[in-house]
């Protein structure tokens, strides 16, 4: 009897239950090869399968696509897809759309697929964690993976974390990213922002600030850095009982002010229209610098 091996993380963790096959192939020229069978293998017409409507990846590069449905052509599918039986000579695509995808583009008759039985949650639960192991997915749809995981099959964030090898504070980080207006997540999505931006943006409570300093972003190509220190502006209030708050007009003054000279520059307004520019060193290379900028 052969023993059983443990699976690793992630997708196998979730198929740790399927049914075990013991395979024994005797060759002449070599010594039996025993190992597992985690499904039938099958060809399939392309006709007999369709894409799975919860799949959490709906954005496949057209560019890519084209490229792999050329390499099928010449060489044909070597990983086979995973799909599940829906119907009678219909099955649902697991994991491989991509593949599938690319065959059609390339008019593939037929496709090698593994064929799985499975319940609802343990399909949603297999084409989530499948999709998060990719490694060109945006940050979003690992955000909308993990939501989904949560909800649906009701984990919190440190038991979603355990389940797929990840810190807590990992999964919190993603799903938090799904507070954003959607204006902001597509452009996550489109990749005009990056992660580190989101987060930043993300830690501003004022929606006119937050949508400001957006805008800054991708008219000036703001560094996260720099996104971190203007989302400091809406949480430092001032310290003398005598300054006037500054309104929303100073405070992207102050804004412009702290990203061409520092991050301790402060703008300070006091009755009938007066005020003062502080701008702070900590020694005189850094006063060097400034009169630099000002051309001194």
């Amino acid at each position: 009897m052969a023993k059983k091996q443990a699976l690793g993380k992630g997708l196998g963790a979730l198929l740790s239950d399927a049914p075990e096959r013991v395979v024994t192939v005797k060759r002449t020229d070599s010594p039996p090869i025993i190992g597992r069978m985690a499904g039938n293998v099958a060809l399939l017409t392309i006709s007999q399968i369709e894409a799975n409507k919860d799949q959490p990846r709906k954005d496949f590069d057209e560019a890519p696509l084209q490229e792999l449905a050329t390499s099928l052509r010449e060489l044909g599918i070597i990983q086979p897809i995973t799909v599940h039986k829906v119907r009678a000579d219909k099955y649902q695509i697991i994991s491989g759309e991509r593949r599938f995808r690319a065959a059609q583009l390339a008019n593939l008759e037929e496709i090698p697929a593994y064929i799985r039985e499975a319940n609802d949650q343990t399909l949603l639960e297999m084409a989530l964690v499948e999709n998060i192991q990719r490694e060109d997915l945006h940050a979003i749809e690992i955000a909308v993976s993990f939501q989904r995981l949560i909800e649906e099959c009701n984990l919190t964030h440190e038991e979603l974390g355990n389940r797929l090898g990840k810190n807590r504070s990992t999964i919190t980080n993603y799903v938090r990213l799904l507070q954003l207006p959607g204006p902001m997540q597509i452009a996550v999505r489109t990749k005009q922002i990056s992660m580190g931006h989101a987060r930043a943006l993300i830690a501003i409570d004022d929606t006119a600030w937050q949508q400001l300093v957006f805008n800054r972003i991708l008219k000036d190509s703001l560094s996260v850095r720099q996104v971190e220190e203007l989302a400091q502006v809406k949480k430092k209030p001032s310290a003398s009982k005598n300054q006037s708050v500054l309104t929303f007009d100073e405070q992207k003054v102050q804004a412009d002010l702290r990203l061409k000279f520092g991050k301790h520059i402060r703008l300070k307004t006091g009755s009938g229209g007066m005020g003062k520019i502080e701008i702070p060193y900590a020694s005189s290379e850094e006063l060097d610098a400034l009169l630099q900028k000002w051309g001194i």
